[in-house]
């Protein structure tokens, strides 16, 4: 009973086991500065380094945990995530009292796409939310005769469940892709992988645009994001991914490829999703998680990585 709960082989994969005490290491290293730091010089402003360093031991232990169970119940745990998600952005977002029967269809088809993605069939898996949603959600809302404001609701509800459905879901089916011979990380191997490379290039640009950063690269968008911040979470991004290229099937160069486009992606989704938060006039999506806001401002770059990445190692290595 106990193994068809847990994976009990997770922590014997030695690859996987260093790349998960090294993340901890650094989670440790850096909770244990900034408490040392705040006691030598108590004016130090380091309050958003606090909040994004806890907010990261928030995702470290969620997807260390969804990882460690069977693959139901991390399947499970990662639908609720995208349930979470689209429910937050649904929740700012201004729509309609007649478009609560499509939002209905919309949240049923997350169990729909995250069983997809869980018996691994491919071809209706990526049709089913940008094709057939696309065109199911718009007749539903046509059905209630009101055609006011309908364009906005169909773009609006179509948007955030590829946003915070499709995308997020791409991290589930990393754990259905098949085995392959001489690859022993597998699915848990390329989830950490791009977990733990989306969360270090936030972390990294915002320590470089801190140090360093001094040009503004979209200030009408996200004033603290800056070139300096940019370049550094990138170029480091991808040294890290060099280094950590065992967890994932690719020779060197793809893999270094393939972390630079994560640090690119995860960068345009975290501005994409400020231009929205910016937009309505809210710091963050909810306050799910107090002190550090919703649970889609913390994975908002992974819902860009995560299509990404999932797609360039599904055409180079499967």
């Amino acid at each position: 009973m106990f193994d068809k709960i847990f994976r009990l082989d997770y922590f014997q994969n030695q690859e996987l086991l260093q790349v998960i005490i090294l993340i901890f290491g650094i989670l440790i290293f850096a909770s244990t500065l900034f408490f040392v730091v705040g006691k030598i010089k108590p004016n130090a402003n380091l309050g958003e380094l606090k909040s994004r360093t806890r907010s990261w031991w928030v995702m470290a232990i969620v997807f260390l945990v969804a990882t460690m169970f069977s693959n139901k119940i991390s399947f499970i745990a990662l639908g609720f995530l995208s349930f979470v998600a689209f429910r937050e952005l649904y929740s700012i977002l201004d729509f309609r009292n007649d478009d609560r029967y499509a939002v209905f269809w919309a949240y049923l088809a997350i169990p729909i796409q995250y069983y997809l993605a869980y018996i691994g069939w491919y071809g209706a898996y990526i049709i089913f939310i940008p094709v057939i949603m696309f065109l199911i959600l718009p007749l539903r809302l046509v059905l209630r005769g009101e055609t006011k404001g309908i364009i906005k609701s169909m773009a609006s509800l179509h948007w955030i469940i590829m946003l915070s459905v499709f995308g997020i879901s791409h991290l589930a089916y990393l754990l259905s892709l098949p085995e392959l011979p001489g690859f022993d990380a597998g699915g848990r191997g390329l989830l950490l992988f791009l977990v733990f490379l989306t969360e270090i290039n936030d972390v990294l640009q915002f320590i470089f645009g801190k140090l360093f950063g001094k040009h503004k690269i979209i200030p009408a968008i996200s004033p603290n994001k800056t070139w300096e911040g940019f370049l550094g979470g990138i170029i480091f991004t991808t040294v890290i991914g060099y280094f950590l290229r065992f967890l994932i099937p690719l020779p060197v160069f793809e893999a270094v490829f393939v972390s630079f486009l994560i640090a690119f992606s995860g960068f345009s989704g975290d501005i994409v999703m400020s231009s929205i938060k910016r937009d309505i006039g809210v710091k963050d999506t909810s306050n799910a998680i107090p002190g550090h806001g919703g649970v889609l401002d913390r994975i908002d770059s992974l819902s860009y990585t995560a299509p990404v990445f999932f797609h360039m190692v599904y055409f180079l290595a499967y």
